[in-house]
């Protein structure tokens, strides 16, 4: 019997059996794929314990009563899409579960979910989330630099939205990047309220009308932090409610893989022609800060004073783009820039971060090595 591609065993009712229960091979996942169709059914079909991180954000049920109109007379462009309407809490409800149930069952022992919503949903997600067994870690501010205004002024700007993020259980190991999220943060530690613009600029995608495609796509500043902080490179993020694909194109340029489900041909197409551009981030820009108990402590000016890398010495990147010669004190000089190890490279590279220790290399009998060569043997003669 041949082998279904993954998309033909998503669309094979047997072939989808088998994936339930375990039995067809890991790789019919179908990765860095859209699933066309309800997200449900499109989750019914993939295997327990599968995708190491969900990010869902499902529609708001805004329960908008009319047209919203600027101050000038224009209409405001808002969401009023038949995918947000519910007739009643009850349904929303219904449905809320219905979804969580299946990213709960394809959900990885050790994964994470996150969800976003405004004050018109995220409560009852919240409820939901909890009766059904996940476990809160953080709810997270996304406090909008520049939000629409309320044009009426009969309420306060709403100038937040509220993502909730959960491992699957109580005692689940879930990944966090907490070093990773501190040097993003200027070496401060990462807060739950987080400052960001809106979507906008050429980031908006519009359609041939110049209109929006999607009304509440999200900035991918957004999607990078959270899939910096909770994933590693190779990982399998899963998006429910792709939409045009903010999702898969931060993970694409972050290397991770992605899966994404959509019903609406219009937002597939977008979602496909922009992912299709997105290039992904050069390998030596990956590192990030090692977390503390995976990695001694060992600062890089001891390598300098012990005479393992003299002051003087030159390292570069492994492809041989950048050279930066070794201070006295142990800081790296390259062209303009000037700092630590970690520093420099990141800077070089325009990245969040960097881990001097693997991104730069010393030339050792005609080869590159990594300084964490010899930091390992520093560590030996300790």
């Amino acid at each position: 019997m041949n082998e279904l591609t993954p998309i033909e065993a998503y669309c094979d009712p047997q072939a989808a059996r088998r994936l339930a229960r375990g039995k067809a091979p890991k790789k019919a996942l179908p990765l860095d794929t859209i699933l066309e169709g309800d997200c449900i059914a499109a989750m019914a079909r993939m295997p327990d314990k599968s995708v190491d991180m969900i990010f869902a954000d499902p529609p708001y049920n805004l329960q908008l009563g009319g047209d919203l109109i600027r101050p000038e007379g224009g209409k405001v462009d808002a969401c009023d899409d038949e995918w947000d309407r519910f007739e009643s809490f009850q349904q929303y409800d219904d449905f809320s579960r219905d979804w969580l149930a299946e990213a709960q069952r394809i959900l990885k022992d050790d994964g994470s979910i996150w969800v976003i919503g405004s004050y018109h949903n995220i409560f009852r997600l919240g409820a939901v989330l909890q009766d059904m067994g996940y476990w809160i870690l953080n709810d997270v501010v996304w406090r909008k630099s520049n939000p629409m205004p309320n044009f009426r002024g009969t309420r306060f700007t709403n100038a937040h939205e509220t993502l909730i993020w959960c491992a699957k259980d109580e005692k689940a190991r879930y990944t966090f990047n907490y070093r990773a999220m501190k040097a993003l943060n200027d070496d401060l530690q990462m807060r739950s309220d987080w400052v960001l613009p809106i979507c906008s600029g050429g980031e908006r995608l519009k359609d041939d009308a110049g209109e929006k495609v999607h009304p509440t796509q999200k900035p991918e500043s957004l999607l990078y932090r959270i899939l910096l902080a909770c994933t590693k490179p190779g990982d399998v993020v899963l998006d429910p409610f792709f939409g045009t694909g903010t999702t898969g194109a931060v993970a694409k340029r972050l290397r991770r893989h992605w899966i994404g489900i959509e019903r609406e041909d219009e937002y597939i197409q977008a979602a496909k022609a922009r992912i299709a551009s997105e290039m992904p981030l050069d390998e030596s820009a990956m590192t990030t800060m090692a977390e503390k108990r995976s990695a001694p402590r060992v600062a890089f000016g001891l390598l300098v004073e012990s005479g393992l890398v003299p002051a003087g010495s030159v390292l570069m990147d492994a492809k041989r783009r950048w050279k930066a010669k070794v201070g006295l004190d142990g800081s790296l000089e390259c062209g303009e820039h000037k700092g630590s190890i970690h520093q420099v490279g990141k800077w070089l590279q325009d990245a969040p971060s960097c881990n001097g220790w693997t991104f730069w290399q010393v030339e050792i009998d005609g080869e590159l090595k990594p300084l964490d060569v010899l930091r390992q043997q520093h560590l030996k003669a300790l």
